[in-house]
């Protein structure tokens, strides 16, 4: 079986799950637009999320990437049949233009060879390491934001 074959992880399970343990997805308006073998896709409406401007505020398209990242590694420890804990250990974001819509965040899933060397770090040592990155989709071709972090998986 294929390491990046969702195993029942559903795209309502997942944000289900970003719903119930972090509450500022709620408040986001967060929604799992689409998640697959080769990415996940977040999206939330502009409203709850702009700033004085009108445009998307600076936190929530930082939030919105880390959230897709943090997703992917979660995702791929439940469908590994692991019960561990995701963190954010260090994250930047270049901010390339405003975004004046729903804001879209998306995370292409790591290699399987990555994943592979991923999941035996964490089994061997109970915790392992992954960098991700994310865009926030701008106009067409042109990403609005470029995130990149490393996320922490702990047994």
């Amino acid at each position: 079986m294929s390491l990046l074959t969702p195993a029942s992880m559903s795209a309502r399970d997942l944000e289900g799950f970003l719903h119930e343990k972090i509450p500022l997805t709620r408040a986001m308006g967060l929604r799992v637009a689409e998640t697959s073998p080769p990415r996940l896709v977040l999206e939330a409406p502009l409203a709850p999320n702009r700033n004085h401007l009108g445009t998307a505020f600076g936190g929530s398209l930082h939030a919105l990437p880390t959230l897709a990242c943090y997703g992917v590694l979660w995702t791929l420890l439940r469908e590994a049949g692991i019960d561990g804990h995701v963190v954010v250990k260090r994250s930047s974001a270049a901010y390339r233009a405003p975004v004046t819509g729903t804001l879209r965040a998306v995370c292409e899933r790591p290699a399987e060879a990555r994943v592979a060397e991923f999941l035996g770090d964490l089994r061997r040592h109970g915790k392992a390491r992954m960098e991700l990155a994310a865009t926030v989709e701008g106009s067409p071709g042109k990403p609005a934001v470029e995130f990149s972090g490393i996320f922490v998986a702990v047994v």
